[in-house]
């Protein structure tokens, strides 16, 4: 009979075990000393709000979309009182210990509710920076010169572009070519940089040549600058993180503000896109590269181990390249360092 059992088990184990071990990785850890409740506070992002509860605190939509009372956990505003609860055996929040709903009227513009991440730190990369290709950047129009042959010009200041406008809109902004990117491991060509520098209203056309009038500029507007419809599309502010494709690692290759030092909530560049599957709301972790030491006794160059040393999520995909902002940082953090899906170890 003892020896029925003991297979038995052994069956039971061989068929069970794997199943648990998946349900026990997708389940959410929560970290040492986590509160029973928070009170939410004006400059909260969601991604803060559950770094007080979770371990991973970019896996914020499974701590909070099942609970009812959150129904849009993108409507949380400051003042709203948040409790740690359990669900199935799995911690969600809630914003009130009482189970029963009560209808309620509540006066709050949508714009003041708590956002996913810091929308200050990427308005600029979401509305002022674009990335072209090859083959778009040569299709894009250009500036030929301003009124009176000038080559420089500003707010109030006419000047004239070559080439074919990609919409029908007189709203038109211009930019200027500002960094190259290639891919640091193959030198692909992965794209050009290109930062807003004018608001322009096109007054006139004349085959392939547009005349277009600067009405407010940040920079001087100058000869092969760019032309590119103003974006329609407000400021994205509803991000769902989700962890980036396994087996699509990548690295950091630039730092759009050009500091050499990188830290919580600097937005930069990794040499993944559309291509690879990568899409906004995407979340890598980063890895530093191990430093190389001397071996004592033998002599020879040791390449230490890489460390994890933060987590970025992704903003903005473009074909090639795509902007994500560091969520977290645990040591400094530089151009070169290795990212990678949680998926992957």
């Amino acid at each position: 009979m003892k020896k029925l059992l003991g297979v038995c088990l052994a069956s039971w184990l061989t068929v069970v075990t794997p199943a648990m071990a998946e349900v026990r990785a997708d389940q959410l850890q929560l970290r040492e000393g986590y509160p029973q409740e928070y009170v939410v506070v004006k400059g909260d992002t969601l991604w803060d709000i559950s770094g007080h509860f979770l371990q991973e605190p970019w896996r914020w939509p499974q701590l909070w979309d099942v609970n009812p009372q959150i129904d849009n956990p993108h409507l949380i505003y400051p003042g709203d009182i948040l409790y740690l609860t359990w669900v199935n055996g799995q911690p969600r929040l809630s914003k009130s210990r009482d189970d029963r709903l009560m209808p309620r009227a509540r006066v709050s513009k949508i714009e003041r509710a708590i956002p996913a991440i810091p929308l200050k730190d990427i308005y600029a990369f979401m509305n002022e920076n674009v990335v072209l290709d090859s083959e778009m950047m040569e299709a894009t129009p250009y500036i030929l010169g301003g009124r009176d042959k000038r080559i420089i010009a500003g707010a109030g200041d006419r000047v004239y572009a070559r080439g074919q406008l990609r919409s029908n809109s007189d709203a038109q902004n211009i930019y200027r070519p500002a960094k190259e990117y290639r891919d640091p491991v193959t030198d692909e060509l992965l794209g050009y940089e290109l930062t807003k520098v004018a608001d322009a209203t096109v007054t006139a056309r004349n085959d392939d040549v547009s005349t277009l009038d600067v009405d407010k500029s940040r920079y001087e507007v100058r000869i092969l600058d760019r032309v590119l419809p103003t974006p329609s599309s407000r400021l994205q502010s509803h991000f769902y993180p989700d962890a980036a494709p396994a087996g699509k690692n990548g690295l950091i290759i630039s730092v759009p503000k050009g500091v050499n030092n990188i830290g919580r909530f600097d937005a930069v560049t990794i040499n993944l896109g559309k291509r690879e599957q990568v899409k906004a709301g995407d979340v890598f972790k980063i890895f530093t590269r191990g430093e190389t030491v001397a071996d004592p006794v033998t002599n020879e160059v040791v390449q230490l181990p890489m460390e994890e040393a933060g987590s970025l999520m992704v903003f903005k995909a473009y074909e090639k390249v795509s902007y994500g902002l560091v969520m977290t940082a645990t040591n400094v953090l530089a151009v070169g360092d290795i990212i990678k899906s949680p998926f992957d170890k």
